[in-house]
C-alpha cells in the first residue's frame, strides 16, 4: 500500500493530537451583519494582521454544513457545494487541491472539510490563523458553530438609517426604505434571538470601529486571542491589493443579478482609506425627513434598544453585547 501524502499524514496526526489533548482550535473569527454596516472594513482590518487572512466572500458554508450531514457524503460533492458558487475564482485555489485534502479527512465530516479549505487560503496567503466574512451568514450562527466550535462571531451593527443611505448609494435600483428598515430589524433581531445560544458572539458598532478605532481593534483582537500589531491601524495601505482578487465579474447565478468589476470595486472602495467620522450619522443631513420618518416608524424600537437617536431625541451610549 502506498504511502500517505505529506498532507494526508499531517491532517491524521493533528487530529489525533488535538483529540488526545482535548484542546480546542485556535479562535477563528466570523464577521458577519447587515451588509452595508461596515463588515468589510471590519474584514480588512483584521486581514492587516500578520498573523490573520480573510478570504473575500464565501457563501457556500451553509450549504457545505448540509451536504456534509447528509448521507454518504463524499469529497467531491463537498467540493461541488464550493466550486459552483459564483465567488470561486476569488480564492486563488484549484479544485485538486482541495480534493486530495478533503479526500484525507477520516470520517469526512463538514468542520474539517471547512478547516480544509481555510487553512489552504491561509496558506497561499502566509499566514497561520484564518477567518470568514459573509454578512448573511449572520443567518446561520447555530448551524456553523456547531460544525466550527472554534467560532468566534463578530456581529457589526451600524446606525440603519446609515445603513440605508449607503445601500442608495451603491445601487442600480430602487431600494424602499420601508424594505431596508424591514430588513434591518428581521437581521439584527433574528441574530440577538440566535445569539442566546451561541457560546462566543460579540457586538462591535461600526461607529466604534470609526471613531474609537484602536481600543474597539485592541478588544476584539483579545477575544480572538491575536496579540496586538498595529498593522490592522493600517489596513488602508493594504487594502487596494486585497480587493484585487476580487477583480472579476460575478455572472447571474439564479438568485443574485450579474455585478460587474466596476460595481464590486466601488462597493469596497472605502476601505482604502482611513476611518472617516463623517460617515458616522450621516442621515441626520443627507436623508429627507419623510424617509427618516418611515424608517423609525418601522426600526424606531430597535434604534432606540441598541442607543441610537430617535426622532429629535439624543440616544443614549450605543451598547454592545457579547458572550466571551
Amino acid at each position: 500500500m502506498a504511502a500517505p501524502s505529506p498532507k494526508r499524514a499531517w491532517r491524521r496526526t493533528r487530529s489525533r493530537r488535538a483529540s488526545a489533548r482535548g484542546a480546542e482550535p485556535t479562535p477563528a473569527p466570523f464577521v458577519v451583519g447587515v451588509n452595508r454596516s461596515g463588515t468589510t472594513l471590519l474584514r480588512m482590518m483584521l486581514d492587516a494582521h500578520p498573523e490573520l487572512t480573510i478570504p473575500p466572500e464565501t457563501h457556500f458554508v451553509p450549504e457545505l454544513i448540509e451536504a456534509a450531514e447528509g448521507r454518504d457524503p463524499t469529497p467531491e460533492a463537498l467540493l461541488a457545494t464550493i466550486t459552483r458558487q459564483r465567488e470561486w475564482g476569488d480564492f486563488g485555489l484549484t479544485g485538486e487541491e482541495l480534493l486530495e485534502r478533503f479526500r484525507a479527512i477520516e470520517p469526512l465530516n463538514a468542520g474539517d472539510a471547512l478547516r480544509a479549505f481555510y487553512s489552504a487560503y491561509a496558506e497561499r496567503a502566509g499566514k497561520p490563523r484564518w477567518g470568514e466574512k459573509t454578512p448573511i451568514y449572520v443567518k446561520s450562527m447555530r448551524k456553523i458553530e456547531r460544525a466550527l466550535p472554534e467560532a468566534r462571531f463578530v456581529h457589526v451593527i451600524r446606525d440603519g438609517r446609515d445603513v440605508a443611505l449607503s445601500i442608495r448609494d451603491r445601487a442600480v435600483k430602487e431600494h424602499p426604505i420601508d424594505r431596508i428598515a424591514e430588513r434591518w430589524v428581521r437581521r439584527i433581531t433574528r441574530a440577538r434571538e440566535q445569539a442566546k445560544r451561541l457560546r462566543r458572539y460579540e457586538e462591535i458598532r461600526y461607529e466604534s470601529l470609526i471613531l474609537e478605532t484602536r481600543p474597539t481593534l485592541e478588544r476584539i483582537c483579545a477575544q480572538l486571542e491575536l496579540p496586538w500589531d498595529d498593522a490592522v491601524l493600517d489596513y488602508h495601505r493594504q487594502s487596494a491589493v486585497r480587493l484585487e482578487e476580487m477583480r472579476r465579474e460575478l455572472p447571474e447565478d439564479g438568485r443574485r443579478t450579474t455585478l460587474s468589476v466596476e460595481r464590486r470595486m466601488a462597493t469596497h472602495a472605502r476601505t482604502t482609506e482611513k476611518p472617516d467620522p463623517k460617515r458616522v450619522s450621516r442621515w441626520r443631513e443627507a436623508m429627507s425627513r419623510s424617509d427618516r420618518e418611515l424608517f423609525e416608524s418601522i426600526a424606531g424600537p430597535l434604534l432606540a434598544e441598541l442607543g441610537y437617536a430617535v426622532g429629535d431625541g439624543p440616544g443614549t451610549e450605543p451598547r454592545e453585547e457579547g458572550r466571551r
